[in-house]
């Protein structure tokens, strides 16, 4: 969304909305470094009071965090992945990943009845691609294959609440995704695991579907608790 002049009512408002849409519409995607100061001033025609009195909001509300020397970054794409992230940052990881897995649960049984010949064709491509990734050391390129999984999952639900909550939940808890990762895809049973949760959405079979899930989303339960485990025990 391209940033244009407002007009002279409300200017703070009119400039928090448009930083919001040009965030929100992924312009200035999650991870950024934002326009200096003097360069919207200067896009947006506007004194450097108001960009700065936009940006506050924008800090204050937790889409946008500043960095002493460096600039200002996006830290979430809507006003919900703020609340998420400030959420997350007093919670313990197992729950929030408890959270995400009611989720995905919930999904698989969705996906498997709303499902489009398109959603399922993604689900099945994001299997294979994560099949072949598995035969590399990449753990980040391991890991972002099972996001994309289970994110096509998701997205055969076709419901965008869903969808944004499983997204903000996920990158937030990215190191016990990895972490349950490393305990369980080397010996091949998380692989099994996904090929059986495809299996019962390509059948249609909601029950089997959300049987497999939670199957799946149990072992990673254990694995991210006994990460999470072992680490309080050397620090301690």
């Amino acid at each position: 969304m391209p940033l244009t002049v407002p007009s002279r009512a409300s200017l703070v408002d009119q400039v928090i909305t448009q930083l919001h849409g040009t965030i929100e519409t992924g312009e200035w995607p999650v991870g950024s470094k934002i326009p200096t100061e003097a360069e919207l001033v200067d896009t947006l025609g506007v004194g450097r009071n108001t960009v700065r009195e936009a940006i506050r909001a924008l800090v204050h509300g937790g889409m946008l965090e500043p960095r002493q020397g460096d600039g200002t970054y996006v830290l979430a794409s809507s006003d919900l992945g703020a609340v998420l992230l400030r959420r997350l940052e007093r919670s313990n990881p197992v729950e929030a990943l408890e959270v995400r897995n009611s989720l995905e649960r919930d999904a698989a049984r969705m996906a498997a009845t709303r499902h489009s010949d398109e959603d399922l064709h993604r689900i099945q491509d994001a299997l294979a691609a994560q099949i072949e990734t598995l035969k590399t050391d990449d753990m980040e390129a391991i890991v972002d294959a099972d996001v994309v999984f289970h994110l096509a999952i998701v997205t055969a639900t076709h419901n965008s609440v869903l969808i944004d909550l499983f997204d903000y939940l996920t990158e937030a808890l990215r190191e016990s995704i990895m972490a349950a990762i490393s305990a369980h895809d080397r010996d091949g049973v998380r692989i099994e695991e996904h090929i059986a949760i495809t299996e019962a959405i390509a059948a249609r079979d909601a029950e089997a579907a959300e049987r497999a899930a939670i199957t799946h989303l149990s072992h990673s339960i254990g694995a991210v608790e006994a990460f999470h485990a072992a680490r309080a025990a050397k620090q301690g």
